[in-house]
Formats: structure tokens, sequence, C-alpha cells
């Protein structure tokens, strides 16, 4: 079993690696999770003068859509690598968005005082950190009390066929171990109440959690695996481990399956999400 910061430095290095793919595709990919983004800017009650921390920021959202929320106030970013940072300081110059800053850190050893953010959000990164009650703990650590901590997960494969449609076409050429259940992998948190529980441990009240629709819209099934193709960490890693005539054998399996979802001249890919929100005591 590797440790914490074995995992943190793999971590780094994929996403790393990622970060030219994650930038290519990012309108797709922000039109595919702009719902999420929603759904938890709207329980974290932003204010004018917000103080805010992103987490697993990735490319900047819902960070930088929170800053234009809050002029006033103040939004730090942070992710584990600086290449996806560099990233959303790109976006948020090209948008004009002035009151940002970025840290590179882990989730569970923040550099910040007890109580300084008005709101958390975490979207997407709670899967992927080796301790996920010690970084909660440090959520609920940062925040001021009455301050709200927001988070997103994927919840079951087989409710997100726009992932699943190529890893399954991966699976006819290639090896794709089993994640392990306790470890770090997109769907570690799909079961419905265990990021609650998390919140709950952590001493957060008025928990509530809820599903949301996303949907990956493509121009055609060429384009839907080409995208997957380089920025999603566990179709990446497996196309890797196999030649290129078995890469172009499971390029064809996904386009011909994912070519269920075509309609009208786009494809159009459903997933589901679950949001959790919870409150520090007063």
């Amino acid at each position: 079993m590797p440790s914490a910061d074995e995992i943190r430095a793999a971590q780094r290095a994929t996403w790393a690696g990622l970060s030219v793919g994650w930038e290519k595709w990012d309108s797709v990919i922000m039109n595919q999770l702009g719902p999420v983004s929603a759904a938890m800017i709207e329980r974290l009650d932003i204010a004018d003068d917000h103080q805010h921390l992103d987490i697993a920021s990735g490319t900047g959202e819902p960070g930088l859509t929170i800053a234009r929320l809050s002029p006033n106030g103040r939004v730090v970013l942070t992710d584990l690598v600086a290449e996806m940072l560099d990233i959303a300081v790109r976006r948020a110059g090209a948008q004009g968005i002035a009151n940002v800053e970025t840290t590179v850190c882990s989730a569970d050893d923040l550099p910040f005082d007890d109580a300084t953010f008005d709101g958390v959000s975490v979207r997407f990164g709670y899967m992927f950190f080796p301790d996920v009650a010690k970084a909660t703990a440090e959520f609920a650590r940062v925040l001021k009390p009455g301050g709200r901590l927001c988070s997103s997960v994927w919840v079951r494969p087989d409710m997100n066929p726009w992932t699943t449609i190529a890893m399954q076409a991966i699976a006819t050429e290639a090896v794709v171990p089993p994640p392990d259940p306790s470890g770090p992998n997109m769907f570690r948190c799909a079961a419905p109440g265990q990021v609650s529980a998390l919140y709950v441990g952590a001493g957060l009240c008025d928990v509530a959690e809820w599903d949301v629709d996303v949907e990956l819209v493509t121009q055609s099934p060429a384009e839907y695996w080409q995208m997957i193709s380089e920025h999603v960490s566990l179709a990446v890693a497996a196309l890797q481990q196999v030649d290129e005539p078995a890469r172009e054998r499971i390029r064809a399996t996904a386009i011909a399956n994912v070519s269920a979802f075509e309609k009208d001249g786009t494809v159009r890919v459903p997933g589901m999400a679950r949001c959790i929100v919870g409150t520090k005591r007063q």
C-alpha cells in the first residue's frame, strides 16, 4: 500500500501530464460540469465580499465563477498541480477576474489559519484525497463559524456512461485492474451518505446531499473519443499499455458504442454527480 506522500507524488505527475488535454478541451469540460458548479454555488450562499477557498481547483471552476459573484471578496484556488493552476490563472486573466490567487498545496495540509474562509468548495476532488477524513477536518478548520462546505463526487459507473463507454472499450485490449475501494479512484465516494458522514465526523451540521445530472456534448463520436483519450486519467493511463493497432481497435469500439448517443449532429452522453453541503456550527 503506497503512502500518502507516494500517492500525492504520483498524482502530481499524472495531472501535470494531463494539463495540456484539460486546457485543450476546456470549453467542453466546462459545459459538461457547469450544472454541478451551479448547484454547488447555489448552496454556498456567496456574498459580495465572500472569502472563499476552492480545493482541487484544476483549471479554475467553480472558483472563478465565485470570484465574479464576489467582486469585493477573495478566492483562493488550490491544487496539488502547479500546471493546472497555471491554466486557471490564464482563464482568470482572459475573463478579467482579478480577485483570485493560487496556492499549490495538499488538501489535508492547508497553509491557512483557522476560521479564514466563508466557504469552501471541492468539485470532484474528494475521490482522490489519500485521507478523506483528514482533508474534511482541514476544510472544517479553515471555515468560519456559519461557513459552508460544498463538494461534488461521481455516483456509480453505470450512471456515468460518458466514461464507462471508453473504459469498456479499453478493457477489450488492455488489462484494467479494479480500483482499490479504499484508495483514490474516480468512483470511490459514490455510495450515498459516504461524504455526508465525513462532514458529520468533522463537526459540520445541516448536512444534505442531492444528485445532479450532467451531459457530455461533442460534435461527433470521433471527437468524443479524442477528448476522453486526452483528458481522462484512467483512459490515458490504460492506453499507454497498448500498441498502436490496439489503440485503433479501442478507438473503433468506443466510437461505435457512443454512436448510440448521437442525435441531430451532436453526441450527448449522460452522467450523474452528487453534491454535498454542510455548515460549520456557530
